[in-house]
């Protein structure tokens, strides 16, 4: 099988398996493009790509557009803060009105909960969930998973710990249905207040004790605080936090065993990673970046050859 089972890539929990190991596949064959003398093929030229954010973003925007540039398809960016949406202009009367101009498949970040399901329902062109709320982050999942499977290997029994504030991260939704769906065992570890409390159905292990969620684990996916999302506190402080969360190389080194740090960003230095765990032999977080323009490519080329 070489076509995807969905025309969008709305989140993890609605792809396949099959689906998601093809991904990783042709991502494999779009790293090595990207590490060539001359980095451009032409797989997508005359598709027209719409970039949409409502949420800031840096890592995610600037790899999409990289990726989509790499394809040689044409970009439209657009932002929610210079746009119509300020005037009092709907979801779909925007997008719909960016489709008029003949835009072929839609990026889309969005701070609502289901807003890409939404949008899947009302309009023609092929979307990817660029983020939405605190639901999913698709791609995020999938080049995470691809860093781990070039670190590890085949991710079937490995151990993967997600840290942090677990309650407010689309990652870790997103990270849970994909590395259950390739084989792995998954362990959410955090203060009781950042774990919602459906977690335990999900079929994950919980643990509340950062260094034995260390000890048990072959890769720990670290998680900042996302102070933007929270409307009360949950835990006294920043400081109290990394006291009893934070991760740093003294922790690393006390292992009897070497393990793999990860991080989606941006990282909150000092708080949930130090600066010396992040930076040290340990981490793939770069590695994380460099994977994430191959998977949005191996993405957005596998779901153009999928119509309406």
């Amino acid at each position: 099988m070489s076509q995807l089972s969905t025309r969008h890539l709305l989140g993890i929990k609605d792809i396949t398996e099959t689906d998601i190991r093809l991904i990783l596949e042709t991502t494999t064959n779009f790293k090595e493009v990207i590490n060539r003398p001359i980095k451009k093929v032409p797989s997508l030229r005359d598709i027209t790509i719409a970039n949409i954010f409502f949420e800031n973003s840096t890592r995610t925007r600037l790899s999409f557009e990289l990726a989509e540039k790499r394809l040689s398809a044409d970009v439209v960016n657009f932002s929610s803060s210079t746009s119509s949406v300020k005037k009092g202009e709907t979801l779909v009367d925007t997008v719909n009105n960016i489709l008029a101009m003949k835009v072929d498949m839609v990026v889309m970040r969005h701070g609502s909960p289901g807003a890409s399901h939404f949008l899947s329902r009302n309009i023609k062109a092929n979307i990817v969930n660029a983020g939405d709320g605190t639901h999913e982050h698709p791609t995020q999942a999938l080049l995470d998973a691809y860093s781990m499977q070039e670190k590890l290997g085949d991710l079937t029994g490995k151990k993967i710990a997600i840290i942090g504030d677990i309650l407010h991260s689309r990652v870790a939704l997103s990270n849970i249905f994909c590395l259950q769906k390739l084989g792995a065992e998954v362990m959410v570890c955090g203060p009781i207040t950042l774990l919602p409390k459906y977690i335990s159905s999900l079929g994950v292990k919980v643990e509340l004790d950062v260094k034995k969620a260390l000890e048990w684990c072959d890769v720990a996916n670290v998680l900042r605080i996302q102070l933007e999302r929270q409307q009360i506190k949950y835990f006294p402080s920043l400081r109290e936090y990394s006291l009893y969360y934070g991760i740093n190389k003294k922790m690393l080194r006390s292992l009897n065993k070497e393990i793999v740090i990860m991080h989606p960003g941006p990282i909150n230095r000092g708080v949930e990673l130090s600066s010396d765990a992040a930076d040290s032999e340990h981490s793939i977080i770069l590695n994380q970046v460099e994977n994430g323009v191959a998977v949005r490519m191996a993405v957005l080329y596998l779901l153009a050859g999928i119509k309406s």
